[in-house]
């Protein structure tokens, strides 16, 4: 295991959500000495629950991450809270610097920053936002089956969101508020599964004692609902890394960081998992994506070790083999041994 020596740590999580926190404790148990960096501010802050999460069904956002950050720590996990505003690469691995101008060393990076929503501008819908303004019916369907759910036109995706919702409600109204209506296709889609569509810009949510109880149209009409889906534009947070030259690819839903199906990016040492490359995880798929991702990166620091001590073993005397010889004298002192070399 290597300790962190003058803030130095094998890797650096960037990000404590789900995928974040299933990296961490993934590597701590692999004796890696990791810190988790996190702005705390989770996307999922205004929900009441995780859902369909399993044996965690309906458990608060904050106790999530609670239990998380406890199991990390117990493995000897450092979480930190910031925000990373630059990444650079440094001598064997990256300088991450922070917004209250700290710098912490690592040898690889794991990016779990998650993305930004990005909502219309209808009064009264942000605050709404993780309540009754909902995004996801596997998240949020079941709590508001039955009732009347509206469905606002903001982008490519919004009628397959109206064809999901239908699943969980027979009263499904398609707005294509700033949009163009559905074309032929779309049309009798809707139709077919008897899905009001009304022609109109949303002006406003109307609520009632604290709950949403329908939308007002710009023509001053209100239409009663109980629960509104909105597709919002997802875009991953991810501006540091454009010092290493990564930036977000388009998708039809926003923008997100390409990796390949391990969590690596084109950026050698860092990988990415969650949101910020999986615009759709939800939590269970982000934690997993973080644990997956987080045995590659072990993978990749054990083979990068084991050439070390190869060459040290070929050739005792080279510059390779001293600095192998200071490192793990170094880690030795770090758990209280000594070494002789």
């Amino acid at each position: 295991m290597t300790r962190d020596l003058n803030n130095h740590y094998d890797v650096a999580v960037i990000g404590g959500g789900a995928a974040g926190l299933s990296g961490a404790l993934m590597l701590a148990r692999a004796r890696r000495s990791v810190i988790v960096v996190d702005a705390g501010a989770p996307r999922n802050a205004p929900a009441a629950g995780v859902h369909g999460l399993l044996a965690r069904d309906g458990m608060t956002p904050v106790e999530l991450l609670e239990r998380g950050r406890a199991e990390v720590r117990e493995y000897g996990g450092r979480l930190v809270t910031g925000m990373v505003t630059t990444v650079t690469r440094a001598d064997d691995g990256f300088a991450v610097e922070t917004s209250d101008a700290q710098t912490l060393h690592a040898r690889r990076l794991l990016v779990t920053t998650g993305l930004v929503d990005e909502l219309p501008d209808i009064p009264g819908l942000r605050a709404r936002w993780g309540v009754d303004v909902l995004h996801c019916p596997y998240c949020h369907g079941w709590e508001v089956r039955d009732r009347a759910i509206g469905v606002l036109a903001t982008g490519p995706l919004s009628v397959h969101q109206a064809l999901l919702f239908r699943q969980w409600s027979s009263d499904v109204t398609y707005f294509t508020h700033t949009m163009a209506p559905p074309d032929d296709e779309d049309a009798e889609q809707l139709a077919a599964r008897g899905i009001t569509v009304i022609d109109g810009e949303v002006a406003a949510l109307e609520i009632v004692d604290d709950r949403l109880t329908g939308v007002q149209m710009r023509d001053g009409t209100v239409k009663p609902l109980a629960a509104v889906a909105v597709s919002p534009r997802m875009v991953a947070r991810a501006d540091f890394l454009a010092e290493l030259g990564l930036r977000p690819a388009e998708h039809p839903a926003g923008q997100y960081i390409p990796c390949d199906a391990t969590g690596r990016t084109e950026a050698p040492g860092v990988w990415v998992a969650g949101n910020v490359t999986d615009l759709a995880a939800q939590v269970g798929g982000a934690a997993a994506a973080g644990a997956s991702a987080a045995a590659h990166i072990n993978a990749d620091l054990v083979a990068e070790e084991t050439r070390r001590a190869v060459a040290a073993r070929r050739d005792p005397f080279s510059t390779q083999a001293e600095a192998r010889v200071c490192e793990l004298v170094l880690g030795d002192r770090r758990h209280g041994l000594e070494t002789t070399p």
